[in-house]
């Protein structure tokens, strides 16, 4: 089941159909129940000798560099070394990320191979791609590991590309513009995702956001936040088919 959250759409015309459709990866199509926050505190004690507090912060939303960030600036670091010790710290934690995921695979969550079956079919209509706030190594480690596929997003903006989530729908939009010739605009960009920050990133885009409550949020957590839909998972097919290309 689906409500929509309150938002009128801008009509599209029939010129304009093609949808940019474009997943968080946590919380969203998987979980790793884990691993990953394990595998990054695991990495930031060899780089820094310190993972910062262990209770009390929440990774979901934001992006790898952010947390890193946070989490550090807690433990009284300061910005410059953080910083200077960034670049070390992404091959540490993508090696550790990749023993964890090898022990428990990622779980996929109900609906998610069937949604991604039925929007690749649909290849003029739909390009389809990541928004996530992985580095782009962790992000195809998981899909990997999910048995999802990393090859079928063919666009995509990470954490790697920047440290602020809000500045990744405009960076997912330039690339899908780059390899179709096409510009994606307002509505035409859909954005799914599990948390607030997924549903405010694309916000000032004019994107349309489908929340689904398959992270730490719920489905009454997540309706304040306007997002046009909102899912209780991605099961029901027609339904969450019916919100991105309608």
């Amino acid at each position: 089941m689906y409500t929509d959250g309150g938002i009128s759409a801008v009509p599209l015309s029939q010129a304009d159909s093609r949808r940019l459709v474009l997943f968080d990866i946590d919380g969203t199509l998987l979980t790793s129940s884990g691993a990953a926050p394990r595998a990054f505190r695991q990495a930031l004690e060899e780089v820094f000798g310190t993972s910062g507090p262990q209770h009390g912060y929440s990774f979901a939303g934001r992006t790898d560099p952010r947390i890193a960030r946070d989490l550090l600036g807690m433990a009284g670091l300061d910005p410059g070394t953080v910083d200077r010790g960034l670049a070390a710290l992404w091959p540490l934690y993508l090696r550790n990320l990749q023993s964890e995921l090898a022990v428990v695979p990622p779980t996929v969550y109900p609906g998610v191979t069937a949604l991604l079956d039925r929007l690749e079919g649909e290849t003029d209509q739909v390009v389809m791609g990541l928004l996530t706030g992985n580095v782009d190594g962790g992000a195809r480690l998981k899909l990997e590991a999910a048995g999802l596929g990393w090859e079928r997003f063919v666009v995509g903006a990470f954490g790697s590309d920047h440290h602020d989530r809000g500045a990744l729908p405009a960076v997912a939009v330039e690339r899908a513009a780059a390899l179709r010739g096409h510009r994606f605009q307002g509505k035409a960009v859909v954005i799914i995702g599990d948390t607030p920050a997924d549903i405010a990133c694309g916000a000032h885009l004019g994107v349309r956001s489908l929340a689904v409550a398959t992270g730490d949020y719920s489905v009454q957590e997540l309706s304040p936040h306007n997002p046009d839909y909102v899912f209780e998972n991605l099961a029901d097919l027609d339904a969450v088919m019916k919100a991105v290309l309608e």
